[in-house]
């Protein structure tokens, strides 16, 4: 009975323990992204078990007329007043493992489309952003690279 206990704890520890390394991996890509282009910087958070991404800066935050730019792009009329700093345009990445998010989506408002999308993590500073229609190959792959934030002394 001893041993069966035993053996239960045991596999209930490396499940606990598993289960928290895939945490910490899947976690890995929370943070502040700057695009291939330079042109913005994407925070990526976490909502419940869910990843989605916002503009959080941009190389150039205002218009021709010193107005915060819009999302003057997007197919719906009502969104083209809506400001880009702050716009959600990542949505509803799950891990998959191996250091892959899925099943997500990338709105391009240079464009206003939205696409599928899979992330990689290269190494820890890098992102594959893919965004494609209907299967990957049919896609471009942006390259985002982490924002190092200097840690004050």
């Amino acid at each position: 009975m001893k041993t069966r206990l035993s053996a239960l704890f045991a596999m209930l520890f490396l499940a606990i323990t598993g289960a928290g390394a895939q945490t910490a991996e899947a976690d890995a890509i929370l943070g502040v992204w700057e695009t291939g282009s330079g042109k913005a910087r994407v925070k990526i958070d976490k909502v419940g078990e869910k990843y989605f991404g916002k503009i959080v800066w941009l190389r150039e935050p205002n218009n021709e007329e010193g107005k915060p730019k819009v999302d003057k792009n997007n197919p719906d009329e009502k969104m083209r007043t809506t400001p880009l700093l702050g716009y959600r345009m990542l949505k509803d990445f799950s891990y998959s493992g191996e250091k892959t998010w899925e099943d997500g989506t990338i709105y391009d408002p240079e464009n206003g489309s939205t696409y599928s999308c899979e992330i990689t993590m290269t190494d820890e500073n890098t992102l594959d952003v893919r965004g494609f229609i209907g299967v990957s190959v049919f896609g471009r792959t942006d390259v985002w690279k982490r924002v190092q934030v200097k840690k004050k002394a």
